[in-house]
């Protein structure tokens, strides 16, 4: 084949009357290598002026090119035109530069296409808190109306006012506002025109529950029940099988106090803040804000308290506080001698080994360390600084709760994270440093409960269930005074 591929071309070359009289000749060199010669007499030139010359070399030149790419398609090491051993291998540089060339266009074009999707991802949310935004305009009622209807909605709303003061006041509800003859209050004048308001006030009183002398969800019980799970939201895809969800019980501006904050934690690089206005906006995964953390965030033991978010930075033991009004890490510090990243978790494990959590005493993290050899350390935390003002070891062993959430200094603690029915077992109380088995019943709904937190804000546990965001309502016993 190679001897075929070069005949045709010097036959392509040597058109004319010259081609009849060429030669080939095959025969062996000194060394035993088979070599073909080629001989063309001239049919212009009688005589050679001169050896080689500028148009010979240029087809010794592309012979050779020749001999080697024919050599690299059949697979065969032939020596090229010229008698310099790697010859062949001469084009190799050239493509070599030229495929690097095209690998860090074709990157550079990857990471334009990336940083533009990124942007597109963020205008995409513009557009969608705009919409919102426009809807909320929209839904909005109009402020003129007439006096009537002026009259008829102050009553209502008076009317819920009295009937949530409590069962004291019944009598008031049924009896006619203008006893008195003070028939020109116009909050009372609505009880002269119809049926209507006071139907509405009979539906809602039958819906007063009895007061509990034993119950104060105001100060600072000890926890008596938690109630059924509240589902609030599923998350929307794999990274939102765990997650942490919070509220803020001293709101910052520019952060109402009804923002509620997001986390998904599925994943090796857990960024990504999100923001709701409210329950409802959360409930419809609807974001207003998203932040990228500086740091990424280790499991879900993370909160938020007094306009700034508190999280374990991943595979360390430090703590970040970042603010989120100026979306800058405003602290950072060890936690000292704490384990992470799977030194010592809870039972169910995500590198749970530190738990951030706030209540009305302030901030807390709950934590192990070697010298603990497992068991519970409670540490009471400066929010400012990070700086541990005082500490707490239990006897309880960490990996054997699921679970744990702060309620007025108190630690409690969940038996089982998987089934359906378990209990929050044990309470220790740091101002006694005592600590009481306890038996209050407490439902994993969807079977896998990776976050219980206390929620201040709300007075409700808030947790994050297999994918699922749901929180419990509380029961607070009345405290004991001292």
């Amino acid at each position: 084949m190679f001897f075929l591929s070069l005949l045709c071309i010097c036959g392509l070359l040597l058109r004319g009357d010259a081609q009849d009289r060429a030669s080939l000749w095959r025969g062996n060199d000194r060394s035993g290598r088979c070599q073909y010669t080629f001989t063309v007499p001239s049919p212009a030139e009688a005589t050679c002026p001169q050896a080689g010359g500028p148009e010979l070399d240029g087809l010794k030149a592309r012979l050779g090119v020749l001999e080697a790419l024919v050599a690299q398609l059949g697979g065969k090491d032939v020596q090229p035109r010229g008698g310099q051993p790697g010859a062949a291998a001469r084009p190799q540089p050239e493509l070599q530069e030229a495929l690097s060339r095209a690998v860090a266009e074709r990157n550079l074009l990857q990471g334009e296409k990336e940083r533009l999707q990124r942007e597109l991802d963020t205008l995409k949310l513009r557009m969608e808190e705009m919409r919102r935004e426009t809807e909320r305009l929209r839904s909005r009622p109009c402020l003129s109306q007439s006096p009537m209807a002026a009259a008829t909605a102050t009553q209502q709303d008076w009317g819920r006012g009295r009937l949530a003061a409590g069962s004291s006041q019944m009598s008031h509800l049924m009896t006619r506002p203008n006893r008195q003859g003070d028939s020109s209050n116009p909050r009372d004048s609505t009880w002269l025109h119809g049926a209507q308001g006071f139907q509405e006030v009979k539906a809602e009183v039958t819906e007063v529950p009895a007061p509990d002398g034993n119950v104060d969800n105001t100060g600072c019980g000890q926890l008596i029940s938690v109630g059924e799970p509240v589902t609030h939201r599923k998350a929307d895809n794999i990274a939102g099988k765990y997650g942490v969800w919070m509220q803020d019980p001293e709101a910052v501006s520019p952060y109402g106090a009804s923002m509620l904050w997001r986390i998904d934690t599925i994943g090796t690089e857990v960024r990504q803040l999100y923001g709701y206005d409210d329950m409802e906006q959360l409930s419809k995964g609807f974001p207003s804000k998203v932040l990228l953390l500086p740091d990424p965030l280790e499991s879900t033991g993370a909160t938020i308290y007094r306009g700034s978010l508190y999280y374990q930075r991943r595979l360390s033991r430090t703590l970040i506080r970042y603010d989120l009004a100026s979306e800058n890490v405003a602290a950072r510090r060890e936690l000292p001698h704490a384990g992470f990243h799977g030194q010592f978790p809870y039972s169910w494990g995500g590198y749970t080994d530190i738990d951030l959590s706030v209540d009305e005493k302030g901030l807390w993290a709950v934590y192990s360390t070697s010298k603990a050899q497992g068991a519970i350390v409670i540490s009471k935390l400066d929010p400012h600084s990070l700086e541990v003002k005082r500490s707490w070891e239990t006897s309880i062993r960490k990996a054997s709760v699921a679970n744990s959430f702060m309620i007025c200094g108190k630690l409690y603690t969940v038996a089982s994270y998987a089934a359906r029915d378990t209990t929050i077992n044990q309470v220790y109380d740091t101002a006694t440093s005592q600590l009481k088995a306890v038996s209050i019943p407490f439902k994993n709904k969807y079977g896998y409960n990776s976050m219980i937190d206390y929620s201040l804000a709300q007075r409700k546990l808030f947790a994050w269930d297999n994918f699922h965001l749901v929180s419990y309502d509380l029961r607070l016993g009345r405290q004991q005074a001292n």
